[in-house]
């Protein structure tokens, strides 16, 4: 709670706490530009949905030559999922268009850029284990039992 009040009195511009918190949430976003990039790759989130990939291309051109830039849209209904890629010809110019357009604006909305992660391997999640309906903390298989008695009694 006094995270959330303390953020509201930054954002409102009436801080009285120090002014160390405002460097701390400034800098909280902004943690990945620490990190070296080690791939030409760049992930860029917070894209408008009118964002394509010419304007894309456009406004990462001027950092380095570009290889591709990619806007990422659903399958079923052809939209923007606001996030995409750019991919440059050398790390050093990932790294100046990095630090060029982290937190800018594109189309209208601030975009954040981040170095690419590796695709990971698609792993199936593994069924649950089956549970005896008459004993429900058991994980042996299930087994059903019928029961002879015929017709009414009572």
């Amino acid at each position: 709670m006094a995270f959330a009040s303390a953020f509201r009195r930054i954002l409102s511009g009436s801080s009285t706490q120090s002014p160390n918190i405002r460097s701390q949430l400034a800098s909280f976003r902004f943690s990945s530009t620490l990190v070296t990039l080690t791939s030409p790759k760049l992930f860029i989130s917070g894209l408008s949905r009118n964002t394509s990939d010419e304007s894309l291309y456009n406004a990462f051109t001027p950092f380095g030559r570009l290889l591709e830039a990619k806007v990422i849209v659903d399958r079923g209904s052809g939209r923007s999922k606001n996030f995409g890629f750019v991919t440059y010809e050398t790390v050093e110019e990932a790294e100046k268009a990095r630090d060029g357009m982290n937190a800018k604006y594109l189309d209208g909305w601030v975009i954040f850029v981040d170095p690419a992660r590796p695709k990971e391997a698609y792993q199936p999640r593994p069924p649950p284990p089956r549970q005896d309906l008459r004993n429900p903390l058991s994980t042996e298989p299930a087994s059903f039992t019928s029961n002879k008695t015929i017709g009414w009694s009572g």
